[in-house]
Order: C-alpha cells, then structure tokens, then sequence
C-alpha cells in the first residue's frame, strides 16, 4: 500500500454519503463541512456567543460537523435559531422593543439587512442627527473627521497630471513661436 492511498478508503466514501453539504436556515445556505458553532456564525444576526448558545439550546455538539449530524438534530438547531428570543434573556437580542411593533425579537439572515435600511431611512426622513450624517455620507457615530474619512479628491501631489500640464504647455509655446 502506497502513502497516498488511506487505509480507510471505503470508510471516507460513505462519510462523504452521509455529509451534508449545505444547510438551510431561513433564507440562508450554511456550510456543513463546518462545525455548528462556526458555520452558524457565518450567518447575519448570529456570533460566535449567540452560536455557541444555541448550539447550547438545542443540546447539540458544538464541534460537531455541521452537515453530518441527524435530521432531527440539525431541525432543532433551526428552531432555536428562528425562537431565538424565547431561549435567551431579552437584553441580549439584538431587536429591543421595536419601533412600529414594540416587541423584542432577534433578527437573522436578510431581514436584519431589511431592517437596517429601513431604519436608516426612518432617521433620514425626520432628520435626527444620524439621519443628517447619513444624508451627507458623514460618520454617524462620533468619530474624528478632521484627519480620517476624507473622499474628496486626492491627498499629496499628482506628479503624473503636473507633467501633462508642463508637456501641454510647451507643445502650446512651441506652436505660438
């Protein structure tokens, strides 16, 4: 038997049969050739806390690959992704007594980003100060803007531009002459 060959040749094929590669959650692809805490953690609205917690929650390994565990197993993990609020206190969520709603509810996936924007657009349209900074492209959050954020043109000496000027000119002088 060679290097290359492993002796549990046979034995890796049907690892492969049973792995999942891809699972869903809401409207989001997760990677199964991941562990549940990491793979998890590649989803909007969820960290490395609010994974391990859940994988806490739905009395799975964290360690575990993603993609080889049960059907039942990886049914729980959604659940609790989806009822997040209901397993964890409510300081912790990241969605605190909504605006229009009022309730409290942790946000994942394309509905964070949904709501982001449209609270962003809720500040711009009754101008509050973040709205206003929005507005201009400004930092929002308190930041130096003296020295840093600067978009406008360029900053030092555009050596290239300076001799297409002098080029330009002397092709002019020469013409006049």
């Amino acid at each position: 038997m060679s290097a290359e060959e492993p002796e549990n040749a046979p034995d890796a094929e049907e690892d492969d049969e049973d792995l999942q590669y891809f699972v869903r959650i809401g409207q989001t692809d997760l990677d199964g050739t991941k562990s549940v805490e990491r793979s998890l953690s590649d989803m909007n609205g969820i960290g490395q806390r609010t994974a391990r917690l859940v994988a806490e929650a739905a009395d799975v390994d964290r360690t575990a690959t993603f993609g080889r565990l049960d059907q039942d197993d990886i049914d729980s993990v959604v659940d609790v992704v989806e009822n997040f609020s209901e397993h964890v206190p409510e300081w912790m969520v990241n969605r605190q007594k909504d605006f229009f709603t009022g309730e409290t509810a942790h946000i994942v996936g394309s509905d964070l980003d949904e709501k982001r924007r449209h609270d962003i657009n809720r500040m711009k349209m009754i101008n509050s100060y973040k709205g206003t900074r929005h507005k201009r492209g400004q930092k929002v959050r308190g930041q130096r803007t003296k020295s840093t954020g600067r978009t406008e043109g360029t900053i030092g000496v555009n050596v290239e531009e300076i001799r297409e000027e002098q080029a330009e000119e002397e092709a002019a002088a020469g013409d006049d002459e």
